[in-house]
């Protein structure tokens, strides 16, 4: 009987039990986010939705439906306070300061299928539901003062989560697109011609490119595309725009944060410290400090806890970021 004596053997490298980046995004720009803040819990629970108001506060949501807590940190001293806890536990899952000061904060229910958006003031006063019926997911101002949301159902077999458009009365609800598998988060371009959508059960990066002549919901002729699908594990999470218009996703499960340029190009990534030994995987929403190239992302880890990692971006902070004027 002849045994084979095989000289060639599969070796592991360090990070392929846990999260390897694909062979066709290991030549991208990378650098190495660090912790920055730990954020005490009174139970684990996902961070989602960071946020700076005008004042230059970071806000960010406990996405869980026992915790569903909103938090505001002081940038000078740290200090990290609850304003609000959601007595409905619907499971908050971002949170957004419209340009009058409200502050919008979406939620997905506790089972995915009880979802609301709700204002209240910056101090936690004067609860108030805006809408109900869908899955909400996050959301992005615009110039007028609507917003584009995110109706989070749907996968590759039955696509029927959207994107919708609430125009300025706050009442008008009118779908940008439908039939998507999943949509996570959503961006706005600078000259808000092009809405980016990550659809997280389909791993798409969609590009939707409005008519110029139009409004907030027409689409120009040949107007949607799929730059990039995403490739391993995990998924495509919340989305961010600075201020050259380059888009920032946070990768779900895999401790990183990809960028592309206006029309679609990967040209970097962020890789959190600890994903190489399997930790702070659970990377879920990047947002830029207002005024500087200060690049923030929020992850969970049932071991470490939830962390809001800190590196550097390409550019500074949208100066379009409707959220803080």
């Amino acid at each position: 009987m002849m045994i084979n004596d095989y000289t060639a053997t599969l070796k592991y490298n360090s990070e392929d039990k846990f999260a390897p980046i694909p062979p066709a995004e290991r030549m991208l720009q990378t650098i190495i986010a660090e912790p920055w803040h730990k954020v005490r819990q009174l139970d684990f629970s996902d961070l989602e939705g960071l946020c700076f108001d005008r004042e230059g506060n970071l806000w960010y949501v406990e996405a869980k439906a026992s915790a569903s807590r909103l938090h505001k940190i002081d940038m000078k001293t740290k200090e990290d306070i609850v304003v609000y806890e959601d007595p409905k536990k619907r499971a908050m899952s971002a949170v957004k300061i419209h340009k009058d000061g409200t502050v919008f904060i979406p939620s997905v229910g506790p089972d995915f299928n009880s979802g609301y958006i709700f204002t209240i003031n910056p101090d936690g006063t004067g609860f108030e539901v805006l809408m109900e019926g869908h899955v909400y997911d996050d959301l992005v101002f615009d110039s007028k003062g609507g917003f584009y949301y995110t109706h989070m159902l749907g996968d590759v077999a039955n696509p029927i989560g959207g994107v919708y458009y609430v125009h300025p009365d706050r009442k008008t609800v009118t779908p940008l697109l439908e039939r998507l598998c999943c949509p996570n988060g959503v961006a706005l371009s600078k000259d808000e011609k092009v809405v980016w959508i990550t659809e997280s059960n389909s791993m798409r990066l969609t590009r939707v490119k409005l008519d110029p002549e139009g409004g907030p919901t027409d689409i120009a002729p040949f107007g949607v595309n799929v730059p990039y699908t995403f490739t391993g594990g995990g998924v495509a999470d919340s989305c961010y725009v600075d201020n050259d218009d380059n888009l920032y996703v946070a990768m779900y499960d895999q401790g990183r944060v990809m960028v592309f340029n206006p029309a679609g190009w990967p040209i970097g990534q962020v890789l959190l410290a600890g994903r190489e030994d399997g930790f702070h995987l659970g990377s879920t929403h990047p947002m830029i400090r207002p005024g500087t190239n200060e690049l923030y992302i929020c992850t969970n880890d049932p071991v470490k806890g939830a962390w809001i990692f800190k590196a550097g971006a390409f550019a500074k902070a949208n100066e379009n970021g409707y959220q803080f004027k």
